[in-house]
């Protein structure tokens, strides 16, 4: 009977603890490295998008875990399912809304702006507009792979005349590409520019490009895992709401 009775009572348990709600658990919350925007300096963490998530979170009263992780790895962990996992800072693309969950608008970017090599700067300026400049087979355009710009920009690549260059080096490291002309230009957010300029002298030489046709900046989001429950969102949202005066430069 004592047997019976235990073993009772651990199905019960087990039955319990697998019907506890989703905040229960810990969510990781991976980010990828993007100075100004979230980086770590001497051992610690900074940058506004990464105080900013931790705000959200901990207003949101949710167990997490911050853990820094290549941007392939992280879209690599939601395609495998990876479970109670969340990220953040990343634009809304029709491919991604089958593999996660989006939050309301976490944070607005400005355009971006073209960075240029002093070797390819005189080719650059004798086009009018971004489509025209696109259409160039003499320049060469470095773009980091495995993030998306954008679904207008990522299309407006595909059909590119420019010799396309991928690489998923850290903006700094794309930022030497052009300045050591190895490809004749890059999109860059402005605000990553005036970080990595301030950070090397060098960097003075390449030249910053506002060319006409640049989309709009665009909503980043906090993405989350589908198995993460609907409560669990609303409460990230709702947090959102409430520090909503900060989301936005």
């Amino acid at each position: 009977m004592r047997l019976r009775h235990h073993v009772l009572s651990v199905l019960l348990t087990s039955c319990c603890l697998s019907t506890l709600p989703s905040q229960a658990q810990t969510l990781t919350i991976a980010w990828r490295e993007k100075p100004p925007h979230q980086y770590i300096e001497n051992g610690q963490e900074k940058g506004i998008l990464l105080m900013l998530a931790k705000h959200v979170f901990a207003d949101s009263k949710l167990k997490t875990i911050f853990v820094e992780e290549p941007a392939k790895r992280i879209w690599q962990n939601f395609k495998n399912g990876k479970k109670n996992y969340c990220s953040f800072g990343w634009y809304k693309i029709a491919e991604r809304e089958a593999l996660v969950q989006y939050s309301d608008s976490f944070y607005k970017d400005p355009p971006h702006t073209l960075l240029v090599g002093n070797s390819s700067l005189t080719q650059v300026r004798t086009h009018k507009n971004l489509k025209s400049l696109l259409a160039d087979p003499s320049l060469s355009l470095a773009i980091v792979d495995g993030v998306s710009y954008g679904d207008q920009l990522d299309q407006l690549f595909l059909s590119s005349k420019n010799k396309i260059i991928r690489s998923s080096a850290a903006p700094m490291i794309m930022v030497r590409m052009i300045n050591a002309n190895r490809a004749s230009m890059m999109l860059i957010d402005k605000d990553d520019w005036h970080y990595l300029s301030s950070k090397d002298e060098q960097l003075s030489e390449l030249t910053q490009v506002d060319v006409e046709g640049m989309p709009a900046g665009l909503d980043r989001y906090i993405v989350c895992s589908k198995d993460v429950a609907s409560d669990t969102m609303i409460r990230i949202n709702s947090s959102l709401a409430k520090i909503s005066g900060t989301k936005t430069k």
